[in-house]
């Protein structure tokens, strides 16, 4: 059986903010997927990190990361909640929006909330970036919400987000 994508939210930037928040969501899917066309307002920096907050919840998160650009790759585990997928910034090239996709499967058991996500930033001057982040949330209630920020700076205007429920 094929999976289906339905439309739960959706949401475009009109002047700057800090965050997005995703908010009572509904629990008749098995897994949840955002994608993201994003820019952050940081200034004199080619890239911001993205941070994803479930349930208001800021502690019990672990992430590692996969990065490459071209020339170098790397790998890190970080303790925290930013996802470290990069996030085109003021410094690159005008009018650039990084893409994003965070997939949270079974996101209402009762287990840990594991999730993946994946993002590509372009700087046409010099270089792209790809991430890949394997995460984990310790906490077992349903997630209900999810924030979505920059860990510097605010989201620029345009910057769109996207929550979808999967069956």
């Amino acid at each position: 059986m094929a999976l289906q994508l339905f439309k739960i939210a959706s949401t475009t930037v009109e002047s700057p903010v800090t965050e997005i928040t995703f908010s009572s969501i509904p629990s008749g899917y098995t897994d949840l997927l955002v994608y993201i066309s994003g820019r952050s307002n940081r200034a004199s920096q080619q890239v911001d990190n993205l941070f994803i907050t479930f349930n208001s919840n800021t502690s019990s998160y672990s992430t590692r990361l996969l990065q490459g650009n071209g020339s170098t790759a790397s790998s890190s585990t970080q303790p925290f909640r930013y996802a470290s997928l990069s996030i085109d910034a003021s410094a690159s090239t005008s009018n650039v929006f990084s893409s994003h996709s965070i997939y949270i499967p079974n996101y209402t058991s009762s287990n840990n909330k594991s999730f993946s996500a994946d993002s590509v930033s372009e700087n046409n001057a010099t270089a792209a970036q790809s991430d890949l982040v394997a995460g984990l949330w310790s906490n077992t209630a349903a997630i209900t919400s999810i924030t979505l920020g920059p860990e510097v700076s605010t989201w620029a205007t345009n910057s769109t987000f996207t929550l979808y429920g999967v069956l």
